[in-house]
């Protein structure tokens, strides 16, 4: 488990984040959402004891990160893609960290191969490789410990579709078999396709955290449109209905969609469309919602 407790973040009179507290249950995979700014590399950066907070407390596994032993071995992190040695291949890479977290040599080829690095590019300088194939890197040295936790900032920046895909699947089956994943990632729509939980910051603090059903799909009524909206209007009111008009000239209506269509059929107006309306509209549509005018 990844568990943050009021996590505040200043810089003098600036507050980078402010209260933050969420956690990470295994099993799932959590996307960490937020505008440019927000403060979700500082949270991340502070969970792995990169940055001291001013307040508050993180602990990954029980246990602050820095009290991890060779933490490696239980937490794989990417948090810049950038970070590696440019006048090192990428296996040489790989095999100095699995030297360091005394992993056996032959995990070096099985993470290549797992992340798609073929071995072609694995023998080239990093200070060569494009941001998608230093992505690729950087996954593969965090999987390289075999971790049970893994936190990763912006890890499809730069990925073409296949690589995307790709990390879609990996982390999917991570989370599958048990383990923990923190994702941050401007990809929302990949985010939604694999997360279970969202947690989203805007201007340092927590705006909206839950599941993907709960923050996604809440129940918003029933969306109804017809023949004659006037008519179908006038039904739905006299039957004592609450009714929102929408800008298509449909209606949501607080009720059920049997209710809508006995109203309808009563008055004798033609239905066109009858189905379960929802809230939010997808998860960019909560995106933005939550984060319109948050000062970055």
């Amino acid at each position: 488990m990844i568990s943050v407790e009021r996590l505040t973040k200043r810089y003098r009179e600036t507050t980078a984040v402010a209260d933050v507290s969420f956690r990470c249950e295994p099993g799932t995979v959590t996307g960490f959402l937020g505008p440019n700014g927000a403060g979700k590399s500082t949270t991340m950066r502070m969970i792995c004891g990169l940055t001291p907070p001013t307040s508050g407390s993180a602990t990954v596994k029980g246990v602050p990160y820095r009290r991890i032993g060779n933490p490696g071995r239980h937490v794989g992190v990417l948090l810049d893609a950038a970070a590696q040695h440019g006048g090192r291949t990428g296996r040489e890479t790989l095999s100095l960290t699995a030297q360091i977290l005394g992993v056996e040599g032959t995990k070096v080829g099985e993470v290549l191969d797992l992340v798609g690095l073929p071995p072609k590019a694995a023998r080239r300088r990093v200070g060569g490789y494009s941001l998608g194939m230093r992505q690729r890197l950087g996954i593969a040295q965090a999987l390289l410990g075999d971790p049970s936790v893994l936190i990763l900032d912006e890890p499809a920046n730069g990925l073409d579709p296949e690589g995307i895909f790709l990390m879609r699947t990996l982390l999917r089956d991570f989370a599958d078999r048990g383990g923990t994943v923190l994702l941050s990632s401007h990809l929302l729509r990949e985010v939604e396709a694999v997360a279970d939980r969202f947690v989203v910051i805007a201007g340092g603090r927590i705006a909206a955290q839950g599941t993907k059903s709960e923050l996604l799909h809440a129940p918003g009524g029933v969306l109804v449109r017809g023949l004659d909206p006037a008519a179908l209007h006038a039904a739905l009111t006299a039957a004592g209905l609450a009714v929102r008009p929408e800008a298509d000239g449909s209606f949501v209506v607080q009720a059920s969609a049997e209710a809508v269509g006995r109203a309808a059929a009563a008055a004798g107006t033609v239905l066109l469309e009858l189905r379960q309306a929802q809230d939010g509209g997808g998860l960019e549509q909560l995106f933005l919602s939550l984060t319109h005018g948050a000062a970055a």
